[in-house]
């Protein structure tokens, strides 16, 4: 039996993942991280680039020892990952700087872009389908004035999927699906976008050498092997943006096909035409793994980390398991509450109200933590919704369904809600853990057990359940959601006169 790895470098785990070569799950092994803020910057928000290697080696070893798998029968290995995230090396290769996914340090760097150079963010928009809020060139301006040894000294950029198959192999490269979320890589020709690099003062050769999702990049040293219990010589393969690997690993690989990975963050993913682009900025636009095709995204944020925070904070040590099976005794409705954390995807001018739960009562039943924890859940599925709705609108293509997978799809209740808000019907694969399933599939395409991507995508989704949508819960939650959208405006404006504060901002506003 042949055996494939892969890393999964995700915003709130670190994590190893085993399939064998007929697409089964084997054995994961993960471990939760966050990333700390740096107390000198505000909106900062580190990635340790040491600490977490040693994390994802660890998971790898003991992957490998709880498997009882030969290493010397794993055949390939990959890497996926957060997007947007970024590692500086120096000319030896070594690791200078790293930043997670939301760091929002570069403000004052995004309102001075807008200021001096009026128009270049619509141009970057055009030409990469990203915008400054999540994108790489305010912080390395940033970077240019707060810390200019770090920027003189910068020779590439790896995103982290790219950042763990150098810690593998010693090789830099770049793989576009993910390398797409900085907004220096043109989303037609998956070249450097050279107005971004000329406004940072920085050569486009900042991107190491280009390679495609499922290309062998280099193999597995002894270093590396020593500490992840890997066969030196393994094949290392180029993956991708964990969106889009988790689309890959679902089999969403034509056009028009639909999905929502809800994890850390919820995504709303289509496959679109590499000519699509949205005239009002407020969804992004990422180059896809399978060649010829594009996604429009909307992301619902830390989703899955409100979840958390919850059971947390008010679970009273119950699992999600137990706070679910408490939460389905409540009506459709949670009772009128109004869950205020993420809102939907305003890629232009991005900014989350503060973390509020609205039309609370002091009655235990009707407010209680069983009451909110649906309330989150439904409030989770009418977010997508909208987001969904707006992607729609702009292909001008609905699909037949929705194919739902991460940790959320593990919950039938949850995917039926998500039939229900949404009034389609929704998918879920027998893999859950799409993300890693699609970087796995570009780890056997490497290794030559794939043909392409695609026919690795069509062999390995398998579905496991259909959630048909309650046509009679429809106005329920529409009406729901209208009430969500009220209220959601006027806790923005609370933000916008500084009476609350943002869950999150975009940098510059």
């Amino acid at each position: 039996m042949q055996y494939f790895l892969a890393f999964d470098a995700g915003t709130g785990s670190g994590r190893a993942v085993l399939f064998d070569q007929t697409g089964a799950e084997v054995g994961a092994v993960g471990q939760e991280w966050w990333h700390k803020s740096d107390p000198r910057f505000p909106g900062s928000m580190d990635f340790d680039t040491q600490g977490n290697w040693s994390t994802l080696a660890r998971c790898c070893r003991e992957l490998i020892a709880k498997t009882g798998v030969d290493p010397k029968d794993i055949k390939a290995v990959s890497a996926t990952a957060m997007r947007e995230a970024f590692v500086l090396h120096d000319a030896q290769g070594d690791e200078i700087w790293a930043c997670a996914n939301v760091d929002a340090r570069a403000d004052a760097e995004v309102r001075g872009l807008k200021a001096d150079h009026p128009g270049l963010e619509e141009d970057i928009y055009a030409l990469s389908g990203q915008t400054y809020a999540l994108g790489a060139l305010p912080r390395l301006i940033w970077l240019r004035s707060h810390m200019p040894e770090v920027f003189e000294n910068a020779r590439a950029l790896t995103m982290l999927s790219d950042w763990v198959l150098y810690r593998l192999s010693g090789a830099l490269s770049s793989e576009p699906s993910n390398a797409g979320t900085t907004g220096l890589i043109g989303l037609t020709d998956r070249a450097p976008v050279a107005a971004a690099f000329e406004v940072a003062g920085l050569s486009p050769d900042l991107m190491p050498r280009s390679v495609s999702t499922g290309e062998v990049v280099g193999q597995v040293h002894a270093k590396a092997a020593e500490v992840t219990g890997l066969a030196v010589g393994t094949l290392v393969v180029a993956g991708g943006g964990d969106c889009q690997t988790g689309a890959l690993g679902l089999g969403v690989v034509n056009e028009g096909d639909c999905a929502v990975l809800g994890g850390t963050f919820w995504q709303q993913v289509v496959n679109v035409p590499l000519s699509l682009r949205d005239p009002t900025m407020n969804l992004r636009i990422n180059p896809h793994v399978v060649p010829g095709l594009n996604q429009a995204e909307a992301i619902s944020f830390f989703t899955g980390a409100v979840m958390r925070w919850f059971r947390d904070a008010f679970g009273q040590g119950k699992s999600y398991t137990e706070l679910e099976a408490a939460s389905k005794s409540v009506p459709p409705g949670a009772h009128g509450i109004i869950p205020i954390f993420s809102d939907v995807m305003r890629y232009g001018e991005w900014f989350h109200a503060a973390p509020s739960l609205l039309n609370l009562s002091i009655d235990p039943e009707t407010s209680g933590p069983a009451a909110i924890f649906r309330a989150l859940q439904e409030n989770a599925a009418i977010v997508a919704h909208r987001n969904l709705k707006a992607v729609f609108e702009l292909s001008g293509k609905q699909p037949e369904r929705i194919v739902f997978a991460g940790g959320a799809s593990k919950s039938a209740h949850w995917a039926q809600i998500l039939a229900d808000v949404t009034g389609l019907p929704v998918v879920t694969p027998k893999v859950k853990e799409a993300t890693a399933q699609g970087c796995a599939i570009a780890a056997a395409t490497g290794a030559s057990l794939f043909s392409s991507l695609t026919e690795g995508g069509a062999a390995w989704s398998a579905l496991e359940a259909e959630f048909t949508p309650n046509a009679d819960l429809k106005p329920l939650y529409d009406e729901a959601g209208s009430r969500w959208e009220r209220a959601y405006a006027a806790q923005r404006d609370l933000v916008t006169s500084g009476i609350t504060t943002s869950m999150w901002q975009a940098p510059g506003t």
